[in-house]
């Protein structure tokens, strides 16, 4: 095989320590190997680029074995070029069993070219990465906590979450602190409840009434500070990816364009994907990194599974979300979409497939400095054609034993 790197190296990365395997050219047309072994500790690592600079490497290859990849990354990105390989893309090949002879068959992969190299954003774009990544799971803490108040009311028989719909809500609110202060009286509390929640009071009273005791008291407290203080954790985080995101702000108005796709929503897609699309080829390029497409799988003819590959959580779950939100939209492209897939896949892969349609219009914006274009509730009635989805309802009408007599409004 030709050598398409001359100098390169592979690092196979543990969390106490790396094995580095070089190969640059050796005497005649024989090629050089040697394998040494660094802590993970800054110091050594520094020892560790100095050497690979000393011996003209232009290619590191590397694993992302965990989040133990990053500081090695991270030292070596601004000095040499830095490959992020995907582990499926090497372990199809059986053998290599040690440390050593794994870092030198990756570097022999990637000194003839058979690997690529694998999407990771620069600096700024990590950044947000860790903000909305943690604000992610914040509000995820939250949620968890706000489940087991629901479960601790359970317990003392006060059935409140069966008659609001948020029990972190006002009305809510105001009762649980009431009960945690020693009131008792179910129609007292009832009497709390705020704006339209006040219809309910009678049904509110029946709910409070339970076996609410200290014990109680003191759990619930406890998980309101707690629920409390992550609300304020989250509010310090959104204001500082408000401030991060100041230079990408274009690209955040343009993303609240797609329906179902709010401020938070685009935050995250912005910090996934970044906003410079010429990493990705095509759109359909991005939908298949980013785990949004439909899997290829074929084997002496037939296709097997159809299930996407694992992808980016964080994008995917972002994605999933908004696109259960541009379901439920009014006369939208996106809607119609969804409703056309659901019936005949279901809802789960039609949430799958509208997820994927965002992905692809945020490439087209991005590459083409573009708002958002909906097509319309009525698309594929157009493009089907009036007299064919008439056929269809009819024929649908007939099956459910329906006589159909139509008329033109035209003619009416």
């Amino acid at each position: 095989m030709d050598v398409v790197h001359e100098r390169c190296a592979e690092i196979d990365i543990g969390k106490a320590d790396v094995k580095v395997c070089i190969r640059i050219p050796g005497p005649g047309k024989r090629r050089r190997k040697e394998v040494r072994t660094f802590s993970t500790m800054t110091r050594d690592l520094l020892a560790m680029r100095d050497w690979l600079l000393a011996e003209g490497i232009t290619v590191v290859g590397m694993e992302a074995t965990g989040s133990y990849w990053k500081p090695v990354f991270y030292l070596l990105e601004n000095d040499i070029e830095c490959w992020l390989l995907n582990a499926r893309h090497m372990k199809n090949v059986p053998g290599r069993k040690t440390d050593v002879a794994d870092s030198e068959w990756i570097c022999k992969m990637v000194e003839h070219g058979l690997v690529r190299p694998s999407f990771v954003p620069p600096p700024e774009i990590r950044q947000l990465r860790d903000l909305t990544r943690y604000r992610t799971e914040v509000i995820r803490e939250r949620t968890r906590e706000a489940q087991r108040l629901e479960k601790l009311l359970e317990d003392a028989g006060v059935k409140l979450s069966a008659v609001v719909s948020d029990l972190l809500g006002k009305s809510a609110r105001a009762m649980l602190e009431a009960l945690i202060a020693g009131e008792r009286d179910p129609r007292v509390l009832a009497e709390m409840a705020k704006a339209d929640m006040r219809a309910k009071r009678e049904i509110l009273a029946q709910a409070l009434t339970g076996r609410f005791t200290d014990h109680h008291a003191f759990l619930a407290r406890t998980m309101l500070y707690r629920i409390d203080a992550v609300t304020a954790t989250e509010a310090r985080i959104s204001e500082e990816l408000t401030r991060q995101l100041a230079p990408l702000r274009r690209q955040a108005e343009l993303l609240t364009t797609i329906p179902g796709v709010s401020t938070r929503f685009a935050e995250v897609i912005l910090a996934e994907i970044g906003a410079d699309m010429a990493r990705f080829p095509s759109a359909a390029h991005l939908a298949s990194w980013a785990g949004m497409c439909p899997g290829n799988h074929e084997a002496a003819g037939r296709h097997t599974s159809g299930r996407s590959r694992p992808g980016d959580p964080w994008l995917k779950g972002a994605l999933g979300l908004a696109a259960t939100a541009a379901a439920r939209s009014r006369d939208t492209y996106l809607a119609a979409r969804y409703k056309r897939i659901a019936v005949r896949r279901g809802k789960k892969r039609a949430l799958v497939a509208v997820g994927h349609t965002i992905l692809r219009s945020v490439w087209h914006m991005f590459a083409h400095d573009a708002e958002y274009h909906d097509l319309g509730g009525d698309y594929f009635v157009q493009r089907t054609g009036r007299a064919r989805q008439t056929r269809r309802l009819v024929s649908q009408l007939n099956m459910l034993g329906h006589q159909v007599s139509l008329q033109s409004a035209e003619a009416v």
